[in-house]
């Protein structure tokens, strides 16, 4: 058994084990990918009360080089991944590049082990990595039996208690969908797996949209809009990509949607090098960031004003063939305007309006016409 001992203050590596437990399976999952995995499984495995007891998170890439153990595990903020721009030997870019991800990992639990196989020589070679919350600085290598090909498990035990948060299947999967949708677009051979469930866009969203937005100084990017089939965290959010799906930064798209759950991705090249300089976390400060944050929230505005004007005439074309609207239709007054306006936000704010009985509806449209008669 050989000790690995990583050059960093104990306080500087614990820091690093607060990350929510979504971002902690986010995390691990980046890593497989940029070991080149074309598969990847998270599981949650049970207690007898129905807790989770442990996550195995499992790839099938290249595995973990046992030649590099000592600088991919014993540094901090040295990562492997700053001295190339892409997987081996798939040419996907690489999404680390500071050597934190791996800690991550224990804010999960406080036990760990990365089980890998890699290839040297023409040789499969096997070992386990493990580490302790408790002895933050140090990890202990040793052979284990070889594996059927290369690959890597991340085990981790002795699970935190918030992590029973990952135990809303649905609303997990969905958030790693909105978070991958580009990757999985752009590498579409890729398959992530959540307690057996397929994290993928396509069975979760509603529907996609891509427009070209100029900025003032004439830059254009793509902006694609992905509208999700139920709100759920992280929704509502602006995502900084490279066109080859490589997420770099994302903020809140403050942006009022009607009540659409979406992400929008703000795709571009020139944002690789914004990142490099550090100026997209500077947002609105820096000068060309804001014209395309600019850009993006105009046409995002643009975007749900036009669907809810459809959405709108929709809604009343429904209740006029359905004989319930209080109106005429070929009223074209100031006061039916009103009404429309009103009558379709409180339909929008109440989900379970569309399922209620004619009468019912009735009864709510003369309570909005009684409100706009008291505002008179």
């Amino acid at each position: 058994m050989k000790q690995i001992y990583v050059q960093a203050q104990a306080d500087h590596i614990e820091s690093l084990f607060k990350a929510s437990p979504m971002a902690a399976i986010e995390e691990l999952i980046w890593n497989a990918l940029d070991a080149d995995a074309k598969e990847v499984q998270v599981d949650l495995i049970l207690n007898e009360l129905g807790a989770v007891s442990a996550i195995r998170v499992s790839d099938d890439g290249t595995g973990i080089d046992i030649l590099k153990a000592d600088s991919t595990f014993g540094s901090l903020g040295g990562s492997w991944k700053r001295e190339v721009a892409a997987t081996t030997p798939g040419k996907r870019r690489l999404h680390g590049r500071h050597g934190r991800g791996r800690f991550k990992a224990f804010a999960l639990g406080t036990h760990v082990e990365w089980r890998t196989t890699m290839r040297a020589g023409g040789d499969l070679v096997s070992f386990t990595l493990s580490g302790d919350a408790e002895r933050p600085g140090v990890f202990e290598l040793e052979a284990a039996t070889q594996g059927p090909g290369t690959g890597t498990e991340v085990y981790i035990e002795n699970v935190r208690a918030n992590c029973d948060s990952l135990l809303a299947t649905v609303e997990t999967v969905e958030t790693l969908a909105s978070k991958f949708a580009l990757y999985l677009k752009s590498y579409p051979f890729v398959r992530i797996y959540f307690n057996g469930l397929p994290v993928t866009p396509v069975i979760v969203q509603r529907g996609e949209t891509e427009y070209t937005v100029s900025t003032e100084s004439g830059a254009e990017a793509k902006l694609r809009i992905i509208e999700w089939k139920r709100r759920f965290s992280g929704s509502g959010r602006l995502v900084w990509s490279g066109r080859d799906g490589f997420q770099l930064h994302e903020q809140s798209a403050m942006v009022r949607s009607g009540g659409a759950a979406f992400t929008a991705y703000l795709i571009s090249d020139r944002f690789l090098e914004l990142a490099r300089e550090n100026a997209l976390i500077m947002d609105e400060l820096n000068p060309e960031v804001r014209m395309y944050l600019d850009a993006a929230k105009r046409k995002l505005k643009e975007h749900f004003a036009e669907q809810n004007a459809n959405k709108a005439e929709s809604m009343v074309s429904g209740w006029i063939d359905d004989g319930i609207y209080p109106y005429d239709e070929d009223d074209d007054s100031e006061e039916r305007r009103r009404f429309d306006k009103l009558a379709v936000q409180t339909a929008a704010r109440f989900e379970d309006f569309a399922s209620l009985g004619t009468g019912d509806k009735k009864v709510v449209f003369s309570l909005v016409k009684a409100a706009m008669k008291r505002e008179d």
